[in-house]
């Protein structure tokens, strides 16, 4: 399982960085943050895989914060991951690391 973990933690980078690169590529390599988050939100659909994506990073935020406050390198860690690629790398980073706490033994 942990091998698991450790794919989605590539997934994780390749995934957003190959949509991102896609998007700039259309745009003729021109970056514009407001025009970013109109198009990311140009209908009721994509803005609501904005907000459950948005609701479920800040959840784990919020929960690493309190986690982690006394051990401020896992807490940067997680952080790192976080804003500087997305909760598609923390959320598996945690995972992978936390692995052992979490198995849940067969009965």
């Amino acid at each position: 399982m942990k091998k698991i973990f450790l794919l989605m933690c590539f997934l994780g980078v390749a995934a957003p960085y190959y949509f991102l690169f896609k998007f700039l590529e259309f745009k003729n390599w021109e970056w514009s943050l407001s025009e970013f988050f109109a198009d990311a939100n140009v209908n009721f659909a994509s803005s609501m895989l904005s907000a459950d994506l948005g609701v479920a990073a800040m959840s784990f935020f919020i929960f690493i914060i309190y986690a982690f406050k006394n051990q401020p390198l896992k807490l940067l860690k997680y952080t790192a991951c976080m804003f500087l690629v997305g909760f598609s790398l923390a959320m598996p980073v945690f995972l992978y690391d936390n692995y052992k706490k979490f198995k849940i033994s067969s009965v």
